[in-house]
C-alpha cells in the first residue's frame, strides 16, 4: 500500500496525504480552493467526543509565483480559517485542538506575503495611527480599536502565533518527522516519506485559468435605468454559488458591489464583459468580497473605486501585501474615489450613502438611491453585518475596556433600521455575520437574505425572501436603448475627427444578439460584416500561436480582415450572451474612405494584427489604446550574436527570430524568447535597469513600445507586473541552482558600477554567507547571533553612507530610496530572530538573495544610472 497518497483536485490544485505522519497538504491555493476540497470529499463533517466539525488539511503547499495567466495564485485566508475553526485547531478545549498549528510551506517571499496578507485580512487596520492616516479623528479611531480588539478576543495577534511556516529550498528540508520537501524547479517540487516521493507540479498551463467550483447558467440581462442584479447570496464555503454580491444598473451603467472569488465566472455568465464594468463600490476587505478585485485591473481602462477612505486604507494594504507591490501602485489600477460616510455622495445622478458597520476588518454597508415620480427608489446592500445581539453584549461604559460605548450601539441599530425598497442582509450567523430575526420587524419593501450556505429555515423565511443568481429587481424600468447610445459613445471616441452624421451611417446598422458559444467570425474566413462589441464577451483564439483572449465591450471585430479582403487570423466565439452593432464592411469601407481615414488605417494594420496576437495585447485593451500603440511602435533589426540595447523607457517586442537572456556573464541563457515574447517591463514599471542582458541568436525583428503608450492600460501593466514577478523568479532560480552556499560568494555581475557601494555590497556578501555557514554548521545561538548582528551594523552603515552620496548628488528619489531602507532594516530585525531560533539556513539564504535581487540588484541599480551620468563610477 503507497505511503503518500497524491490526487488531482483541479487545475492547479493537488492534494498530498501521508496518513502515518498525520499530514494534509493542499497544494496550491488560489481563490475558492476550500470549496473545491469539499467537492472531492476532502473536506467532511465529522463527530468526536461529542463535537461536530470538520476534516480537511492541515498544510498548504504555495505556488512559487503570486500570479499565472493574469489570476492570483495564492490566496490562503480561507483554507487558513477552514483549518482554525471549521476544524478547530485554535478553539479552546476541541477535540481537534492538539498544539499543532497550520503549516505554511514555499518560498520565503511567497510565506512572508501570505503572513503579512493573513495579518490584514483578520484584522484591516491595526493601530490608532493607521486609522487617523485614513482621515479619522483620534477620539474616532480609539473607539475603532477598541471595538477591534473586542473582535480579536482583546489583542491583535501577529499571523506567526497562528501559523507554523517552512521555508523551502533545492536541499530537502523537514515538514515534520520523516517527510521533507525540496524543490526541483520553479513551481515544482518533491515530497518524501520513508523511501517513497511524489512530484507536485503548481504551474498552470499557457492560457488556462482556475477553475470555478460551481456551474452557472447564462442570463441575458437587459440594462435598466435602475435596478439591482443578483451576483450571489452564498458565503464563503457555500459550494453552489458565488459569495453574496450585487450588480446595480443605473441609466444603463454597471457597478459592482464587492468582488467576489470567481468574479470572471459569474459576470461571463452574465453577459457583462469586464470593459462594460463603470464602477466597483467597495465593503471590506475579506476574501469572499475581496479575492475578484484583480480581475478589474485586467480591464483596458482604469475602473472606478468607491469606498470611504477607510475602507480602501484596509484593502490596499492587504492588496500590497499580496502582491508585494507599494500601497501607491493602487492608484495606477484604479480610479479612487473617496466617499463620505454617513452622507449621501452623488455618483453621476445616482446618490450613495456608505454606513459604518461593526466588524473584525473597517467595513461599510452601502445605501444607493435616484429620484423618481413617486419619490426616491433605493437599494441597500448590507455585507458582513453585526448580530445586533452579540454587538449589544459588547457595550460597556468603560472607556478603556474593549468593546463599544451604548451610543455607538444606538447609532448601528438605527443605521442597520433604515427602511429602503429593497434590502439585501448578511445573515451568517456567528460572532462577525447578522441574523434575520434582527430584521423581522424593518420597513422595507423587500428583505433579501443572502451570505449563508445552508437552506433558509421557516423563520427565516417569515422575515426575507432569496434572490438567485442572474434574478434582477428593477427598480425604474428603462424606455432608452443603452445600446445605441453605447455604440454611438464607442464610435465617437474611436473617430473623434468625424462629423456626427458619419458616425450615424455606422449607427445605423442591425444590433445583433449571440448566444453563448455562437463563432462570429471562424479563423481563414473572409467577413462580409464587422462587429461592434456592445455588452458581453467574445473569445479571440488564435490556434497558430496557440494563444487566446477575452474581448469586451468596445472591441471591434473583423475590422482588419473585412477593409482588406484579408482571412481571418482568429477565430472568434461568444462566451457569454453577446449584443453587437453589426456594420456591412462595404460601409465601413466608404466611412474610412470618405473621412480620410484609410491612410492611417494601412499604416498601422500590420502592427494591429501583430500584437492581437500576442499574450501580451490581446484581450480586453480599447480600440483606441490598440491604435495609438500601433502607431507608436518602431521597428528594430538585430543581426545574430548582437547584443540589443533598447531604447529608453520603452518595451520590446520579438517580431520574428529568438533572444537569448543572460545575467551577467553567464554562458547559459535564463530564458530564450520568441515571436510575441518581450522584455524591458522593468524599466517602464519601475525605472529602473534591465538586470539580464538580451542578444539575438538569430537574425530578429524587434518592435519599441514607448512605455508611456502601456501604463494607462491597466491590463497590460497587470501582464507587465506578472513578467516582472516571473523574471525575478528566474533570476532567484539562476542565483541558487543547487541551494548552497556558494551562490551567496559575489559576483562580478552584481556590481552596480559605483566601486565605493560595490566595495560595500561585497562586504555585505561576506557577512550574510557567514551568517548562512553559521546556520548550516548549527552553531549556538550567541555565535549565530554575533553574526547576525554583525550583518546589521554594516547594512546600517551602508545605507547612511549611500544615503550621504544619493543627497550629495542630488538624486531625485533619494526619500523614497531612504523609505526602502528603513523597511529593509525593520525586516531585518524582525527576520532575525526567528531565523537565528529556527536556525534555518535555507530561510536565511532565500531572504537573504532576495534582498540582494530586489534592493541590490534593482533598486541600487536605478540610482547608480543617475550617479553614472554625473561622472561618478
Amino acid at each position: 500500500m503507497a505511503k503518500i497518497r497524491k490526487l488531482s483536485v483541479t487545475t492547479g490544485i493537488d492534494w498530498v496525504e501521508i496518513p502515518k505522519a498525520n499530514l494534509r497538504i493542499l497544494c496550491g491555493c488560489p481563490a475558492d480552493s476550500v470549496k473545491f476540497l469539499m467537492r472531492r470529499g476532502l473536506i467532511m463533517a465529522t463527530e468526536q467526543d461529542g463535537v461536530s466539525f470538520e476534516t480537511g488539511p492541515n498544510a498548504i503547499l504555495l505556488s512559487d509565483v503570486r500570479l499565472q495567466n493574469g489570476q492570483l495564485c495564492n490566496l490562503a485566508e480561507f483554507p487558513v480559517l477552514q483549518m482554525l475553526y471549521r476544524q478547530g485547531m485554535i478553539i479552546p478545549d476541541h477535540p481537534n485542538n492538539t498544539g499543532q498549528k497550520p503549516l505554511i510551506i514555499g518560498h520565503r517571499d511567497q510565506v512572508d506575503a501570505q503572513m503579512q496578507y493573513i495579518y490584514r485580512g483578520n484584522y484591516g487596520l491595526i493601530s490608532e495611527e493607521e486609522i487617523r492616516a485614513a482621515g479619522v479623528s483620534a477620539a474616532q479611531a480609539k473607539e475603532m480599536m477598541r471595538l477591534k480588539r473586542r473582535f480579536a478576543f482583546g489583542r491583535i495577534r501577529p499571523t506567526q502565533e497562528l501559523l507554523d511556516s517552512v521555508v523551502v529550498g533545492t536541499d530537502p528540508v523537514s515538514l515534520c518527522k520523516h517527510v521533507t520537501i525540496r524543490r526541483l524547479e520553479i513551481n515544482r517540487f518533491e515530497i518524501s516519506y520513508k523511501g517513497e516521493s511524489v512530484t507536485v507540479d503548481l504551474t498552470i498551463p499557457r492560457n488556462a485559468t482556475y477553475a470555478s467550483p460551481y456551474a452557472l447558467s447564462a442570463h441575458n440581462v437587459k440594462r435598466e435605468y435602475f435596478a439591482v442584479l443578483h451576483s450571489g447570496d452564498g458565503d464563503g464555503w457555500d459550494i453552489n454559488r458565488p459569495t453574496m454580491g450585487s450588480i446595480v444598473m443605473f441609466q444603463g451603467r454597471i457597478y459592482l458591489v464587492d468582488a467576489g472569488p470567481n468574479i470572471q465566472h459569474s459576470l461571463n455568465a452574465l453577459g457583462i464583459g469586464v470593459n462594460e464594468v463603470d464602477g466597483l463600490f467597495h465593503t471590506h476587505a475579506h476574501d469572499d468580497h475581496f479575492a475578484g478585485i484583480t480581475t478589474l485591473i485586467r480591464a483596458g481602462r482604469r475602473i472606478k473605486y468607491f469606498s470611504t477612505p477607510l475602507v480602501r486604507a484596509s484593502v490596499v494594504k492587504k492588496l500590497s501585501a499580496l502582491l508585494g507591490m507599494e500601497e501607491r501602485n493602487f492608484s495606477e489600477f484604479f480610479e479612487i474615489i473617496d466617499l463620505e460616510c454617513d452622507v449621501w455622495n452623488d455618483v453621476r445622478g445616482l446618490e450613495v450613502k456608505p454606513v459604518f458597520s461593526p466588524h473584525p476588518v473597517e467595513t461599510t454597508l452601502f445605501y444607493f438611491r435616484t429620484m423618481w415620480e413617486d419619490g426616491f427608489k433605493s437599494y441597500a446592500h448590507f455585507a458582513d453585518i453585526a448580530d445586533i445581539d452579540l454587538l449589544q453584549e459588547m457595550v460597556t461604559d468603560d472607556p478603556d475596556a474593549d468593546g463599544l460605548t451604548e451610543e455607538a450601539c444606538r447609532r448601528v441599530k438605527k443605521a442597520y433600521a433604515e427602511p429602503a425598497d429593497i434590502k439585501k442582509l448578511d445573515i451568517g450567523g456567528g460572532m462577525i455575520h447578522g441574523k434575520a430575526e434582527n430584521f423581522r420587524n424593518d420597513a422595507s419593501k423587500r428583505i433579501i437574505l443572502s451570505h449563508t450556505a445552508l437552506p433558509l429555515t421557516d423563520r427565516e423565511k417569515e422575515i426575507g425572501s432569496s434572490a438567485p443568481f442572474g434574478i434582477v429587481d428593477v427598480l425604474i424600468p428603462t424606455e432608452q436603448e443603452y445600446a445605441r447610445k453605447q455604440a454611438n459613445d464607442y464610435l465617437m471616441s474611436y473617430f473623434p475627427d468625424a462629423p456626427p452624421h458619419e458616425i450615424r451611417i455606422l449607427l445605423n446598422g442591425t444590433i445583433l444578439s449571440f448566444n453563448p458559444e455562437t463563432i462570429i467570425l471562424h479563423e481563414n474566413e473572409i467577413n462580409t460584416n464587422l462587429f461592434l462589441l456592445l455588452n458581453g464577451s467574445v473569445e479571440m483564439i488564435h490556434t497558430r500561436s496557440d494563444t487566446s483572449s477575452l474581448l469586451s465591450a468596445g472591441a471591434m471585430v473583423g475590422e482588419i480582415s473585412g477593409l482588406y479582403a484579408m482571412p481571418s487570423t482568429a477565430t472568434y466565439r461568444t462566451s457569454s450572451y453577446v449584443r453587437a452593432l453589426r456594420i456591412p464592411v462595404s460601409v465601413y469601407e466608404r466611412f474610412v474612405r470618405r473621412n480620410t481615414l484609410m491612410a492611417d488605417i494601412e499604416r498601422i494594420q500590420e502592427n494591429i494584427s501583430f500584437l492581437q496576437g500576442t499574450c501580451l495585447f490581446s484581450g480586453a485593451i480599447s480600440y483606441i489604446h490598440q491604435n495609438r500603440i500601433a502607431r507608436g511602435m518602431d521597428r528594430i533589426s538585430v543581426n545574430s550574436g548582437e547584443t540589443i540595447t533598447p531604447p529608453k523607457g520603452s518595451l520590446i517586442v520579438v517580431k520574428r527570430g529568438r533572444i537569448h537572456r543572460y545575467f551577467g556573464n553567464d554562458d547559459t541563457p535564463i530564458e530564450t524568447l520568441a515571436v510575441g515574447d518581450f522584455f524591458g517591463e522593468d524599466e517602464i514599471l519601475f525605472q529602473m535597469p534591465d538586470l539580464l542582458n538580451s542578444t539575438a541568436d538569430e537574425q530578429a525583428t524587434l518592435y519599441a513600445i514607448p512605455g508611456d503608450l502601456l501604463l494607462h492600460v491597466p491590463v497590460v501593466r497587470w501582464k507587465l507586473f506578472e513578467a516582472h514577478e516571473h523574471r525575478r523568479n528566474l533570476l532567484f532560480s539562476s542565483l541558487s541552482r543547487d541551494g548552497s552556499i556558494e551562490h551567496l560568494v559575489w559576483q562580478e555581475s552584481c556590481q552596480i558600477n559605483v566601486s565605493a557601494m560595490d566595495r560595500q555590497h561585497r562586504w555585505l556578501f561576506e557577512l550574510g554567507r557567514l551568517v548562512a555557514e553559521r546556520l548550516r554548521a548549527k552553531h549556538d545561538r550567541e555565535v549565530i547571533s554575533k553574526a547576525f548582528d554583525s550583518l546589521v551594523h554594516a547594512t546600517e552603515a551602508h545605507f547612511e553612507d549611500e544615503m550621504e552620496l544619493l543627497l550629495s548628488y542630488d538624486y531625485a528619489h533619494a526619500a523614497e530610496h531612504n523609505d526602502h531602507h528603513g523597511r529593509l532594516i525593520k525586516q531585518i530585525k524582525e527576520a532575525g530572530n526567528s531565523l537565528i531560533d529556527g536556525g534555518n539556513p535555507e530561510a536565511f539564504e532565500a531572504f537573504f538573495r532576495t534582498w540582494l535581487i530586489d534592493h541590490i540588484l534593482r533598486e541600487d541599480r536605478r540610482y547608480a544610472v543617475h550617479l553614472n551620468e554625473r561622472g561618478l563610477f
